[in-house]
């Protein structure tokens, strides 16, 4: 495997993003293989699931970025990423029907702009500040609002992907990023509520920012991706009669786009559609990390949601929980997962965990109910038929 990982040492040390799969046809293993065909250990012509995981292994060691939710697998995007770095290195080119910059395209430096507005203060905390950057129109731009994941416990506005900035400003689309308070330090939905409260700022910057705040949308993984479900899910949460003007701003969004999203925080789901992927070893411990401490499953549910009862934090929970939450009036949504539904669990137990909480089994559980009310919901992952290769594409669709 020298040869194979001088290639993929190169690529990330050498070359800048340039675009999109430009062979849409072929699979990632089929690209993947005509790439490296040292990948194939059986020399059977295919990249079977153990021969994908295994490389997938070897570049996540040796170049941790790649993995950018930090799931300990790799995506379909991250999957894109990687290959269309192989393809510029070598040089090939891009369909003529891409578009062209940043993620998707051959554009500007993968190195991440300076916000045009940095750290900006939408609440007391210090934890309540965005970046945002606007795209270069005369007209009010659409904007896209960033929600780091960090299993609400870490994480920043900083993990937005320059890559993705650049795409999304190159197709007209402004873009915020913001950062929330911790469940460490605050129980939850303080965080969902942050959120609303910076996208209620940002729309009432509108005119002097030259958004347009008709065309707001979220995107982000994780922990984000479940904030940005409960934003587009909610009903409208602006309060028409308070004194303060940011309140009365609406929280609604366009469209949403996920990234291993949980879409529901309940027991039961859990209990039916997670705990069963690990077949005799289901325990919960699997799924439920300490909190401040405390290690009991239980009382760390009760603590995340600021419960004082088991059926307290169920009910939290629930209102923050997209398939609780979707109704026929919601908007489109863009899920993406790393893996498909029949995959394999990982044998390494280092990345069990990491492979349970962001299963596929989240997106077809919900686009089963969004289909069923008629709402749009895309769903990718390795094998699927979806008509958008990324959330830029999906941005690009839904708010141009």
């Amino acid at each position: 495997m020298k040869s194979l990982r001088f290639f993929i040492s190169l690529s990330f040390l050498s070359l800048t993003v340039c675009g999109v799969s430009f062979l849409q046809a072929e699979t990632f293993g089929e690209r993947f293989l005509r790439y490296f065909p040292q990948a194939d250990a059986d020399k059977d012509g295919m990249l079977s699931e153990k021969e994908e995981a295994a490389v997938s292994k070897r570049i996540i060691q040796r170049f941790p970025r790649v993995d950018a939710n930090g799931d300990g697998v790799l995506s379909e995007e991250e999957k894109e990423q990687l290959l269309v770095r192989v393809a510029a290195m070598r040089g090939e080119p891009i369909a003529d029907n891409q578009p062209a910059g940043g993620f998707l395209g051959g554009g500007r430096s993968a190195a991440k702009q300076k916000p045009s507005i940095a750290n900006f203060s939408y609440g007391e905390d210090e934890r309540n500040v965005f970046d945002i950057w606007f795209a270069e129109s005369k007209d009010p731009t659409p904007l896209a609002v960033y929600i780091h994941g960090g299993g609400f416990k870490s994480g920043s506005k900083e993990k937005l992907r320059p890559e993705k900035l650049t795409a999304l400003l190159d197709a007209g689309i402004s873009v915020a990023a913001i950062n929330y308070r911790f469940v460490t330090t605050d129980p939850l939905p303080t965080a969902h509520h942050d959120a609303k409260r910076a996208i209620q700022v940002m729309r009432s910057k509108a005119d002097e920012w030259n958004i347009d705040k008709e065309r707001v949308a979220a995107f982000g993984g994780s922990a984000g991706a479940q904030i940005c479900m409960w934003l587009a899910y909610s009903d409208d949460m602006a309060n028409a009669s308070s004194d303060d003007p940011v309140e009365r701003e609406s929280t609604r969004l366009v469209c949403v786009a996920t990234t291993g999203g949980q879409t529901s925080n309940q027991p039961d789901f859990y209990a039916n559609n997670i705990l069963p992927l690990l077949g005799s070893e289901a325990t919960v411990d699997a799924v439920m990390k300490p909190l401040g401490g405390v290690s009991d499953p239980e009382e760390v549910r009760m603590k995340m949601w600021g419960a004082s009862t088991p059926e307290e934090a169920n009910e939290t929970a629930k209102e923050c929980s997209a398939i609780q939450l979707l109704s026929a009036d919601d908007p489109p949504i863009f899920m993406s997962y790393g893996m498909p539904p029949d995959a394999r669990k990982p044998s390494d137990k280092a990345r069990l965990r990491g492979w349970l909480i962001h299963h596929v089994v989240f997106g077809t559980k919900l686009k089963e109910k969004a289909d069923e009310l008629g709402v749009e919901a895309d769903l990718r992952y390795p094998g699927a038929d979806c008509q958008y290769s990324s959330e830029v594409a999906f941005f690009r669709d839904k708010l141009r």
